[in-house]
């Protein structure tokens, strides 16, 4: 993936998407599968806002059954075998307990049924060949086993548990990467730093935009047959920059926070009832993925903070929920944040009433023709949505849509029939080169069947080695070289796992910011300035930066 804003301006694509989050990247694949020429623009970093903000959980759509919406719980369950089969290396079975109480919904004898219903709901999960893809069926457990695996369950009421499985993303921001790598080498050209600042239009027919380089401040004109806002919580900013502005374009937004903790459960992620909703506490890289906190306070995108009263809010109702956890502000590794939209406040008690069904809006039939924009409300399903987008755009065209391939063809890195075997085949061939199992093991979790294009960078250190930090620097070569990273945040935060699970490394980070200085002409204060803004990020987002 290269960076050159010179060629966006010397086509004129097929498709132009704004925003480089989880749903502009599946739609510029989607797009670029089909045949279509396709530019993306995104004003920060590729999937650094709310995309990066997702629970990591790739949800088979089980609480659909309290609505018996089986449709999108079909979609659901259709997209979590879908991920896991296109991403191998990134998305892997989860397995959730869930304590039930008494003998009404929340009671044993009701998720028992539950469980049966999702079992034949999700009669095709196990398609994938690979049987590390596999879910088991659904199973109740007792109050006993229960209380063993969850210490310290408040057990007035408890008569057992409910074991499922769903997915989990292992690097979410690497998800969205792997559609964007797979779409550039499909032919899409991508830049991000490239902020739309308004619409090129020929009377009411949008026919491109007008995008600043952030990096250097440069206006360019970007023209396409057909404009796709997948800009997420700007999508009101975006809309707005049109004229005429389209009717009833502003959408409500929540906040939305997720926690990185020490970790409180090993094996099982776990929902935890609490005031009328549960809390779940996913086991992540080694820590506590915990949410998802919502609020009402929405603020400027471009300004959104969570606010400290907000983490400890959140904390308090963690504790209420699980006494023994007995977390601390000190115990929250990073916080997750981002916006979510919004339907409506319930005034009955506060809480945002969260967006249930994505939206797609053909602007042709409110006078404004080459305009679609696209509203997500999940993670899981974003792939799905940028599908039914592309049979849009077609339709919109007056032309017959080619069929999808993206639900069967693996994204980039995911080129691994057997991933147990992949792993361990990797990790004794490595060994024998001197790399340790768990470089190898992260490597290859992180980057999956392309891993060897990271390693191939030592050939251009200084004195080639196996070490961590030899690994580290070549890791930070790559995503210069072949991602797009264009600040150290970039690759802290984003390329790398060094800082999307807290607890930094400042060697590490410094490390990083040497090897990106080298390689992109910093200056000493430069550097400085960049450290100092992975500081600031993590600053608020942990209590500690260790080292500092």
């Amino acid at each position: 993936m290269k960076r050159n804003l010179a060629t966006l301006t010397q086509n004129i694509y097929d498709v132009l998407i704004i925003g480089g989050g989880i749903y502009g990247a599946s739609v510029a694949w989607e797009a670029s599968s089909r045949g279509l020429s396709v530019a993306l623009v995104e004003q920060s970093d590729f999937g650094g806002a709310t995309s990066a903000n997702s629970l990591k959980t790739i949800h088979g759509g089980l609480r659909y059954l309290q609505t018996a919406d089986l449709k999108r719980m079909r979609e659901s369950i259709s997209e979590r075998t879908n991920l896991m089969g296109i991403a191998p290396h990134l998305v892997h079975p989860l397995p959730v307990l869930i304590p039930t109480y008494g003998h009404t919904t929340k009671g044993k004898e009701a998720l028992s049924i539950a469980l049966k219903l999702n079992d034949l709901v999700s009669f095709d999960r196990n398609r994938l060949p690979d049987k590390q893809k596999h879910l088991p069926q659904g199973r109740v457990v007792s109050k006993t086993e229960c209380q063993q695996l969850i210490p310290g369950l408040t057990i007035e009421g408890l008569t057992g548990g409910a074991v499922f499985h769903d997915a989990q993303v292992y690097n979410s921001e690497r998800l969205t990467l792997a559609f964007l790598h797979s779409a550039v080498e499909a032919g899409a050209e991508i830049s991000n730093y490239t902020k739309v600042t308004g619409f090129l239009q020929q009377q009411n027919r949008i026919t491109g935009v007008i995008a600043t380089d952030v990096l250097t401040g440069n206006s360019v004109e970007i023209k396409a047959k057909t404009v796709i806002n997948t800009s997420g919580p700007w999508v009101n900013h975006v809309l707005g920059l049109v004229k005429p502005q389209p009717p009833q374009h502003q959408m409500r937004l929540a906040q939305a926070m997720n926690l990185i903790t020490r970790p409180l459960f090993d094996h099982y992620a776990v929902g935890l009832p609490g005031d009328g909703r549960f809390w779940f506490v996913s086991p992540w890289r080694g820590k506590s993925m915990i949410g998802t906190w919502q609020g009402i306070e929405s603020q400027n995108p471009d300004e959104f903070q969570i606010s400290e009263e907000s983490i400890q809010g959140f904390i308090n109702q963690i504790n209420e929920a699980y006494p023994p956890a007995q977390l601390t502000r000190e115990d929250v590794l990073f916080v997750h944040q981002g916006q979510l939209p919004c339907k409506e406040i319930d005034p009955k008690t506060g809480e945002p009433v969260m967006l249930k069904q994505y939206q797609i809006r053909d602007f042709t039939a409110e006078g404004l023709p080459g305009l679609i924009s696209v509203v997500g409300v999940k993670y899981t399903t974003a792939r799905d949505v940028a599908q039914k987008t592309l049979d849009q755009v077609f339709k919109s065209w007056g032309q017959k849509s080619p069929p999808s391939v993206s639900a069967n063809t693996p994204l980039y890195g995911g080129q691994i029939a057997d991933f147990s075997a992949f792993l361990q085949g990797e990790i004794t061939t490595k060994q024998s080169e001197g790399f340790t199992a768990e470089t190898i093991r992260s490597l290859v979790y992180n980057y999956g069947s392309v891993y060897q294009d990271v390693l191939g960078y030592l050939k251009q250190l200084p004195q080639p080695s196996s070490s961590d930090d030899a690994v580290l620097k070549a890791q930070v070569l790559y995503a210069v070289n072949d991602e797009m990273a264009q600040t150290l945040s970039d690759v802290v935060f984003r390329r790398t796992e060094l800082g999307s699970a807290g607890e930094l490394d400042e060697n590490s980070v410094q490390l990083c910011a040497e090897i990106m200085g080298d390689l992109l002409s910093w200056s000493s204060t430069k550097i400085q300035q960049e450290l100092q803004q992975v500081r600031n990020i993590s600053k608020h987002h942990t209590p500690v930066l260790s080292g500092v």
